[in-house]
């Protein structure tokens, strides 16, 4: 494994996450991780203007360009492999990951997930529909988990989380935000340590 580890981040949206793993890259607090390539699954979003301000090259790999899941798959693999990326985050990225990325990359995927997992998670639970579910269970603390992905949505291990209480007269957006803050803090930190492991354990990939 080299001493530094190459990243790719996979998104599908706005790409704050994102940026706030390039933002810790660029502050140093991130000396063994660097972000190399941004793949969407979508065009136009704002995740591509924010990776093209930060230098990051960046592509789109939309689902609707390839005749099948399978030909999609080995497009997204085709161009981790040539960035010879070593870890993939996947950051409000809204597609399945295929299974021959999970074995490529087997216990190297990241996700962060705006809930405290193994709650309000699974198919359908992403953005807004997270929050809507935690409001209408009475849920007291809510947060974000940052976790390994395997072939099941949001149940690989869990790396860390991070926890917010939810307040009264809380609406789905409120709660988005102050839940976002914390994703901000909580990823580039996993992404840190993640890297670091796998530099001192010299793991290949």
């Amino acid at each position: 494994m080299p001493k530094v580890i190459r990243v790719a981040v996979l998104v599908s949206g706005a790409g704050s996450n994102m940026e706030a793993i390039v933002k810790a890259q660029m502050a140093g607090r991130l000396p063994g991780a660097n972000v190399v390539l941004v793949i969407s699954s979508k065009a136009g979003v704002q995740a591509l203007d924010r990776a093209a301000r930060a230098g990051v090259k960046s592509m789109v790999i939309e689902r609707p360009a390839f005749p099948d899941d399978s030909a999609f798959e080995a497009a997204t693999l085709e161009a981790l492999r040539e960035e010879n990326i070593d870890i993939v985050c996947l950051a409000g990225y809204l597609k399945k990951i295929g299974p021959e990325i999970l074995r490529t990359y087997h216990g190297r995927i990241l996700n962060i997930h705006p809930a405290l997992l193994p709650k309000f998670g699974g198919p359908g639970m992403y953005g807004h529909y997270v929050h809507e579910a935690v409001l209408s269970a009475g849920e007291k603390m809510s947060g974000c988990t940052v976790h390994l992905v395997d072939e099941e949505f949001d149940r690989g291990p869990v790396l860390a989380q991070s926890t917010v209480p939810v307040l009264p007269g809380d609406t789905p957006e409120t709660l988005a935000a102050r839940v976002l803050e914390q994703e901000h803090k909580l990823y580039p930190k996993v992404v840190r340590e993640f890297s670091e492991k796998l530099i001192r354990s010299g793991a290949q990939p």
